[in-house]
């Protein structure tokens, strides 16, 4: 927790319940200590969805699928989403999940190792959520940028690593240290990249949230005032 847990109980004391299926969902995960996103970072997930009304979603981290089927129930309709998940014990959890909500026709689950199946993937998406390895974000990131549309929006969950990020290297257990180099690396890359507008919120486990710009058409802007 890197806020006050009194403050984050307040705001999910306000909040009004998923869906009858997200919410059986989460409860299945959760007693099968499967990592769920936490109720505040469900509430902003939501809002941006509602905000950006992405034609195309990419998942990197399907987990069991809950974040994927909660972004469908706040898309547009006809919204397509597409997501990418390792992990063969949850694949078919996930599938089966995606039956049960009826989101089959809707959602597609690519199996595999995100790095290589981003490497192929084609296309362009509107909105892109990252919640897999946090290790590999730094090195998802340009397949990521390649298929980001402009003005797209990239949301990084859990980019705090429970406020590790923060400490020195030597503060930090060393099998987490490289860990901990590749994401700060990555929070630096998004906060300096010309063609992203980057905010990073302590919002449950830290999240940041990126629209990508033209970085042409700003040096144009800059030129002709």
């Amino acid at each position: 927790m890197i806020t006050d847990e009194r403050i984050v109980t307040f705001i999910n004391s306000l909040d009004t319940e998923n869906s009858e299926i997200l919410e059986t969902i989460e409860r299945e995960a959760r007693a099968s200590d499967v990592p769920i996103i936490r109720r505040e970072m469900q509430s902003f997930l939501k809002v941006l969805i509602s905000l950006q009304k992405p034609a195309s979603i990419l998942e990197v981290g399907t987990a069991v699928g809950f974040s994927a089927l909660l972004m469908s129930e706040y898309a547009p309709v006809g919204c397509r989403i597409t997501t990418i998940e390792n992990y063969e014990k949850r694949i078919p959890i996930a599938r089966e999940n995606f039956i049960r909500a009826g989101k089959e026709e809707r959602i597609t689950l690519i199996e595999g190792d995100a790095a290589k199946v981003l490497a192929q993937l084609g296309g362009e998406f509107d909105f892109i959520f990252m919640d897999a390895a946090k290790g590999q974000y730094i090195h998802y990131l340009p397949d990521v940028m390649r298929l980001l549309s402009e003005g797209g929006c990239l949301v990084s969950d859990n980019v705090m690593q429970d406020g590790d990020v923060i400490e020195s290297r030597f503060a930090v257990e060393r099998r987490n240290r490289t860990i901990h180099a590749r994401m700060r690396e990555y929070l630096y890359e998004l906060k300096h990249r010309e063609d992203l507008v980057t905010s990073i919120l302590p919002l449950g486990d830290g999240v940041a949230v990126s629209v990508k710009q033209s970085v042409r058409k700003e040096k144009n802007d800059e030129e002709t005032s």
